[in-house]
């Protein structure tokens, strides 16, 4: 483990919510409260009250400015652009060891808005990941057709897909066919005189 288990988690959210938008999807998947909450109960979010049009466009808005941080251009850009985010929160630090994890920090005030809710948690853990020097571990998928992110976690970092599965997976048949093509023996045409 790289990070504390709630920072990674916190960075697993991050990346769950940058590919829920147009730039990475495709299309939007967060069109509506009903998938907000689905995103809610997916990343299992504790303590969030009855979830709002105005927690819609502020989690929308704090998803383009987390996807703004996994394309700064360098340290300095990701440090303005993550303090702007943490700035706007009413931090309210406190230790809570909920839903079966150990002892933790929660950044947000209890019964926070959803927004203020992620920016304290996200912004932090992209905080964390910029301070230990890592920002390299954040990033888009390597395959040419896809714009997710992720954030690679591995000792060696050696991650470059966003699901092995998938992009990973074709992208590793691609370059099987590729070798296979120039290994194929040049026939070459035989000419009679």
């Amino acid at each position: 483990m790289i990070f504390t288990h709630d920072t990674e988690y916190a960075l697993g959210t991050v990346v769950d919510l940058i590919n829920t938008g147009p730039a990475a999807a495709g299309t939007e998947l967060l069109g509506d409260l009903a998938a907000l909450r689905a995103f809610v109960h997916r990343n299992r979010f504790s303590d969030v009250g009855d979830l709002t049009e105005a927690d819609l466009a502020r989690v929308r808005g704090l998803r383009e400015r987390f996807h703004a941080v996994f394309r700064a251009e360098d340290v300095p850009a990701a440090v303005r652009l993550i303090n702007e985010v943490v700035a706007e929160v009413r931090a309210r630090p406190h230790l809570t060891d909920h839903d079966g994890y150990d002892w933790h920090v929660h950044f947000f005030a209890p019964g926070a808005p959803m927004g203020e809710h992620l920016a304290a948690d996200c912004g932090m853990a992209l905080a964390y990941v910029v301070s230990a020097g890592e920002l390299d571990r954040l990033r888009t998928c390597a395959a040419p057709d896809c714009e997710r992110v992720l954030v690679d976690l591995s000792r060696n970092r050696c991650r470059r897909y966003c699901d092995s599965r998938t992009c990973g997976n074709r992208m590793h048949v691609a370059a099987y066919r590729a070798r296979r093509r120039e290994a194929e023996p040049k026939t070459v045409g035989s000419t009679e005189h």
